[in-house]
């Protein structure tokens, strides 16, 4: 399994995802400015992973800080990067709780708890993650292909995956799945991170392009699709990468089960409905551009949302660490945080 991101002594170390596939290269952010700016450029993505690099990111810049002042400059940096992932907020939320309760011992102190409670995040989601994937390999159909849309696998969080943790469990049961992922355009997700990462597993893997999924959901090949989040409104309303709507409405068209795969720390219970979701905007050459070539007249106008909303009428199943849910998801979805 690739690792994603560690904990070191010469600073916070993960894969820079921006390189995949053509390289395997790691990076190490030896500053929690480099930790804020590798969260931006997705050189680390997906929101469990972003919030163990926050948390790793708030440990390493107060090795050189001293003061409550300079320690909620470093959180405020790091919860300015990506707006759409709760994650991000859960682990930085944490991580304030942690120095709250150290505040009054000496610095040295409290900076060896913060780094215990960065890696002790880390261990809880990959554990969290192979939860999800025992609580959801039972939904998934032997001898069917799964589509999944994006990357919710072990690069998307400290190690296992979510929406691919689901299909690794359900492989390690002894069922036959292979695996149909989307390319996830524009920023290609799914054939330069899912792909690679499949392969890497020995996972049979099909790439397609977005404007295949329908074509297939309706042939029949198609026994669920599976995916990630990145935020999840206490209505069950969905927010994960663009596209993912068209997806589910296509699945719900064709009559294939939509399953989502997230930790209880994606959910956001405080927004009754999706429609409060802040969705990020991304830059207009990730569009017009792909790997630096240029695949669009130059001065034309792009919109370039990184993330979509899915009514909860469209998702069958929400998959967790503390079981399945299902509509109505505002009771089912609070029986599992009570």
């Amino acid at each position: 399994m690739v690792e994603t991101i560690q904990w070191t002594d010469a600073g916070v170390v993960m894969i820079d995802q921006t390189k995949l596939p053509r390289e395997e290269v790691y990076v190490t952010c030896r500053t929690y400015q480099e930790v804020a700016d590798a969260i931006r450029s997705m050189v680390i993505r997906g929101a469990p992973a972003i919030g163990v690099a926050a948390a790793m990111g708030i440990a390493l810049g107060m090795q050189q800080a001293r003061t409550r002042e300079e320690f909620e400059a470093i959180c405020d940096t790091l919860a300015r990067t990506r707006p759409t992932a709760v994650n991000l907020f859960w682990a930085i939320d944490r991580m304030k709780r942690v120095y709250a309760a150290a505040e009054s011992r000496k610095i040295e102190a409290i900076r060896e708890r913060l780094v215990e409670e960065a890696q002790q995040i880390r261990l809880e989601d990959i554990a969290i993650n192979e939860a999800i994937g025992r609580n959801g390999a039972d939904l998934i159909p032997d001898g069917k292909t799964v589509l999944t849309h994006c990357n919710a696998g072990a690069l998307a969080t400290a190690g296992y995956g979510t929406a691919l943790g689901v299909i690794r469990a359900a492989i390690a049961q002894g069922k036959h799945v292979d695996v149909f992922a989307d390319e996830t355009r524009p920023f290609l997700q799914g054939s330069r991170l899912t792909v690679w990462e499949l392969q890497h597993d020995g996972i049979p893997a099909t790439l397609i392009t977005d404007n295949m999924a329908g074509h297939f959901l309706h042939s029949g090949r198609i026994g669920s699709v599976v995916v990630g989040a990145d935020r999840i409104a206490a209505n069950g309303d969905v927010a994960n990468k663009i596209g993912t709507y068209g997806v589910a409405v296509l699945a719900k068209e064709n009559g294939v089960p939509f399953y989502v795969a997230a930790p209880i720390s994606t959910l956001d219970l405080t927004l009754a409905s999706g429609d409060r979701i802040p969705i990020e905007q991304r830059a207009a050459s990730e569009v017009t551009h792909v790997q630096g070539v240029a695949v669009a007249p130059g001065g034309v106008r792009v919109e370039n949302p990184a993330f979509d909303v899915t009514p909860s009428r469209y998702v069958t199943a929400i998959v967790t660490e503390r079981g399945v849910a299902r509509a109505p998801y505002e009771e089912s979805l609070r029986k599992l945080v009570s």
